[in-house]
């Protein structure tokens, strides 16, 4: 079989593809980071029990998740930009649904199409890096690409609480779609297809079903795939409970918390940096096992500082800097190690670990749903039991499988 590319094609230039990628990817950001200043809000609002106000997270990370599934042989079969067009689209329409959504069963029901679109269109960002990259030079340049989704992401959190305070939710909602419609217009002008080879039976059910046995059979996918689960289970236990943790218990107005996210933002921006720093250094799995001892460094002191009482936003919030810092790191990492032995099947191998990611998501949604109760522990003791996985996968399955990317 022909070998994969391992560049970008000569109609597209380099510093074309970061952005591209970068635009792709902060979709999840934006998805999230502009709609939680306004959550509390829209809950009031629509007269809807905090168990639904959840919902409109994790039933949207779910389908997120599961849509990925089947974008990712669609992906393998017809190429990547038809695909992206097609989610992008999906995503265009639905983002106009939720902002005009009379209720909140409808909201959810319009997130979860923002969730299924939006699978097609990061499942998408994550092979094409396979596509022109190998598995290091992937590391690298997917950290390129996420220190745009850092810059995305600082902007996105106090936008959201501009607009949620100036001029209500549903506008806040309605930034979504001009996102959706700029990105689509920028893929439809300048973005080629980056898959050299497709695959004419990805579509078969032996076929599917023989490639995602070779992908689940393979211990390498499994080790960074745990690794970028666990570090956006850390991440998403933050975004799903802090709106309600430090707006209605520790006090701060929806711009105060659009600020408060930006800085976590900054950090995980530093981090993306930082990334590409320790890989010239150090090569792979030491920069992986270094982000792992910030992770539970990072985890352990906010359970600390709130063991000792101290509940206050800032000093919540340093810790959780380095566990943001960290997440910088084992992002790209995991993303780009987790579909690295796969340069036939980056898409099925793209959707299986962003099933695996959102799955978890889900779960912790449902259990953030049950224990959010007016403190600030439902929060600090889900990012601790994160960092202490984090780390307990980057010292040990990524040290011992990782080295077996580039021979899968």
């Amino acid at each position: 079989m022909p070998a994969p590319a391992t560049a970008p094609p000569p109609a597209m230039a380099s510093s074309l593809a970061i952005l591209v990628l970068a635009l792709l990817l902060s979709i999840q950001p934006v998805t999230t980071d502009l709609y939680l200043p306004a959550l509390p809000a829209l809950t009031r609002d629509l007269g809807a029990p905090l168990a639904a106000a959840q919902l409109t997270l994790s039933a949207l990370l779910l389908a997120f998740g599961c849509s990925q599934l089947v974008w990712g042989p669609l992906s393998d079969r017809f190429g990547r930009r038809p695909i992206l067009l097609a989610g992008l689209g999906i995503y265009t329409v639905a983002s106009l649904g939720s902002a005009f959504a009379p209720g909140m069963s409808l909201l959810i029901v319009w997130r979860i199409a923002q969730g299924a679109a939006m699978g097609a269109v990061v499942m998408c960002a994550r092979a094409i890096v396979r596509d022109l990259y190998e598995p290091l030079a992937g590391a690298r340049a997917m950290s390129k690409a996420l220190t745009g989704l850092g810059i995305v992401a600082c902007i996105c959190a106090p936008l959201g609480g501009l607009l949620s305070d100036w001029l209500g939710w549903r506008v806040a909602l309605l930034a979504l779609t001009v996102y959706a419609a700029a990105t689509l217009a920028l893929v439809a002008v300048a973005l080629p297809e980056t898959l050299a080879h497709r695959n004419p039976q990805a579509l078969q059910p032996r076929v599917l079903l023989g490639t995602w046995a070779l992908v689940l059979r393979n211990p390498t996918f499994w080790a960074f795939s745990l690794l970028t689960t666990a570090t956006y289970g850390g991440l998403f236990t933050f975004l799903a409970s802090s709106s309600f943790v430090f707006i209605d218990v520790l006090g701060l107005t929806r711009t105060q918390y659009g600020g408060v996210m930006a800085s976590s933002c900054v950090a995980y921006f530093a981090g993306t940096f930082l990334c590409r720093s320790l890989l010239a250094r150090f090569g792979l799995l030491r920069t992986v096992a270094v982000a792992g001892a910030l992770s539970v460094i990072g985890g352990t002191l906010m359970a600390t500082v709130a063991l000792l009482g101290w509940h206050q936003p800032w000093v919540l919030m340093l810790p959780f800097y380095l566990f943001m810092l960290a997440h910088g790191i084992h992002q790209p990492c995991g993303q780009s190690g987790a579909v690295g032995p796969f340069p036939q099947a980056a898409g099925v191998a793209s959707a299986l670990n962003g099933f695996m990611t959102m799955l978890a998501a889900f779960a912790i949604g449902g259990w953030l749903g049950a224990r959010l109760d007016g403190t600030v522990w439902p929060l600090v003791n889900g990012v601790w039991f994160w960092s202490a996985a984090l780390a307990l996968i980057a010292w040990t399955l990524v040290q011992k499988f990782g080295a077996a990317r580039d021979h899968a």
